[in-house]
């Protein structure tokens, strides 16, 4: 039996930043990296569009699923450590409007390349092609019957997206410890509604506002699909879904008008060119083909032209616009998501140290989780921070 004093199963975001803390903490420790995938890190290459959005100069405030437990991990690696972070091996960052944070270099693999080399300069040892399917305590942790460690760093990731790793393997792994793990569901992920009234908008995109008749809003780009709508304020109100209970999505379409400034406009552009063909009439608030689909919900027909549109029926379409609701169906699946909804308990976790509350040595960090943010770079954000907590005090913890 291997014996090695850090193991960390997972070899994504997280896993490859607690292994470079734990090795920076003590460089006398040994650190093994357990992969089942043929390489490390193919979830990175595959965020940001290929960019890598890896992280947001706004995620020590964000409103985390868990706030109180993430905020404690997101103020001791804030968003200024994760620049320096990198910085420290060589990968400089810029920083949107947003505050998304992507690499100089506009790629991911530069992201990975970095968190790979410095691994490798720290002397950790990476082990690809190898699945855990066992894990028990006895005087530390003996993984698969063949590797023994004295702490134990669980990174396995959620199940979102699994042909890129995220297969849910590390919550069996959590449960055979005694750990509880909450409902799982598909988080950052298109939403599936009643297309009788966008059957016309398929690739269409607007800017708008979003709630759940349940609870819940976002705000930003939407895009319009032949199953729903997706974007990113839809991805991000997908994190309020309640799996199997009816909700329905209202839709602002001109969040920046109040419902009367929006009907007067309506009123003026229809008084000024009574000619307006119809389907010209919003042209001037919204996409051509969006406006259109208002007006035929709003009144349940389409005139001929602006001319037929007087207060009353100006007051129907601006509410339409205001509320454009569509029944919800769901959400695609765990394939399509971004991110996994629920996780490992973190009231059985220490929120400073990443530390199990039930067994001493064992860690878990990131996806796995009860901890989601919102699109921007929060989620990995997080896991890097969640990784470096979990690495440094395994190494300082580290007895063997």
């Amino acid at each position: 039996m291997k014996k090695v004093d850090i193991i960390i199963v997972g070899g994504g975001a997280g896993g490859l930043a607690a292994a470079i803390e734990a090795k920076r903490t003590d460089r006398d420790k040994s650190v093994t990296v357990l992969e089942h995938l043929p390489r490390v890190g193919k979830k990175i290459l595959a965020t940001g569009n290929g960019r890598c959005n890896l992280g947001n100069l706004n995620a020590d405030t964000h409103l985390y699923t868990n706030a109180a437990f993430a905020s404690k991990v997101m103020n001791k690696f804030n968003a200024q450590s994760l620049v320096e972070f990198f910085q420290s091996m060589g990968l400089y960052t810029r920083a949107d409007s947003e505050g998304r944070l992507y690499p100089l270099s506009n790629t991911a693999a530069s992201v990975l390349d970095a968190l790979r080399f410095e691994c490798e300069n720290l002397g950790v040892d990476i082990v690809c092609d190898y699945k855990v399917n066992s894990v028990k305590k006895a005087d530390g942790f003996i993984i698969n019957g063949e590797y023994k460690c004295d702490s134990l760093i669980l990174a396995c990731g959620g199940k979102a997206a699994p042909s890129q790793g995220s297969d849910g393997s590390g919550y069996p792994l959590l449960k055979s410890l005694g750990h509880s793990v909450t409902a799982l569901s598909p988080c950052l992920v298109q939403l599936l509604t009643d297309t009788a009234k966008t059957k016309a908008l398929k690739g269409v995109r607007a800017s708008a506002s979003l709630s759940l008749t349940t609870g819940g809003n976002a705000r930003g780009e939407i895009l319009f699909t032949d199953y729903g709508i997706s974007g990113i304020a839809a991805m991000d109100l997908s994190r309020y879904v309640v799996p199997d209970k009816k909700a329905e999505i209202i839709i602002d379409l001109l969040p920046e008008y109040s419902f009367e400034a929006a009907k007067e406009i309506i009123v003026k552009t229809a008084r000024h060119n009574p000619a307006l063909p119809i389907e010209s009439l919003l042209g001037g608030l919204m996409h051509k083909a969006v406006g259109t689909a208002v007006i035929k919900s709003a009144l349940g027909f389409l005139p001929k032209a602006a001319a037929e549109i007087g207060a009353k029926q100006a007051g129907i379409i601006a509410a339409e616009i205001k509320n454009f609701t569509l029944a919800l169906k769901g959400t695609k699946g765990f394939n399509d998501a971004q991110v996994t909804k629920g996780g490992a308990s973190v009231k059985e976790f220490d929120a400073h140290t990443l530390e199990s509350k039930k067994h001493k040595g064992l860690y878990a960090c990131g996806e796995l989780l009860d901890v989601d943010g919102a699109c921007g770079g929060f989620n990995l954000a997080f896991a890097f921070s969640s990784g470096r907590a979990a690495g440094q005090n395994a190494a300082k913890k580290c007895s063997f």
